[in-house]
């Protein structure tokens, strides 16, 4: 399992239950749609067992901070970040995509805190929602079965 997050705007117990929750189902990795905001909330994410990347969104002010936090345990970096992990090819942006680049598979966007999966043909586009909860009332991450591609946002 994959997990997926974004926009937790230092909202420290609902960090925790995602972290929880990811540890819980063994995930392989989390992505982090940015928006995490400041280094003591991006320390909550040490707890997790798996490694992080991570883009930065348009509320994380102390990149320095933050890129100093993620080196223990993951990456986070100017968007948009292309990597692979399980077989897939994944296209890492705070903001929504217009056009993912030739080969990407999965791409994975925060900034709008509206949670939404899409298909367009063999790409797999999800915003996981908002950690914090306070744009749409209702905290959210994802989780995605890499081998199904089966996609769930899952309410803290």
């Amino acid at each position: 399992m994959i997990g997926l997050m974004s926009d937790s705007h230092d909202h420290l117990p609902a960090i925790r239950k995602a972290v929880d929750l990811f540890n819980r189902l063994g995930c392989s990795l989390v992505i982090h749609a940015g928006d995490v905001v400041a280094p003591f909330a991006a320390r909550e994410l040490r707890s997790l067992k798996c490694p992080v990347k991570a883009v930065f969104g348009n509320c994380d002010g102390e990149k320095d901070g933050l890129a100093s936090v993620f080196s223990e345990f993951g990456q986070i970096a100017a968007g948009p970040l292309a990597f692979s992990h399980a077989n897939l090819r994944f296209y890492l942006s705070h903001y929504p995509v217009e056009q993912p680049p030739a080969g990407a598979g999965v791409v994975v966007f925060g900034h709008t805190h509206r949670a939404q999966v899409n298909r367009d043909g063999n790409l797999l586009v999800v915003n996981p929602g908002e950690v914090c909860g306070w744009v749409k009332g209702v905290s959210t991450v994802a989780v995605l079965d890499p081998a199904t591609l089966v996609v769930d946002i899952i309410p803290l």
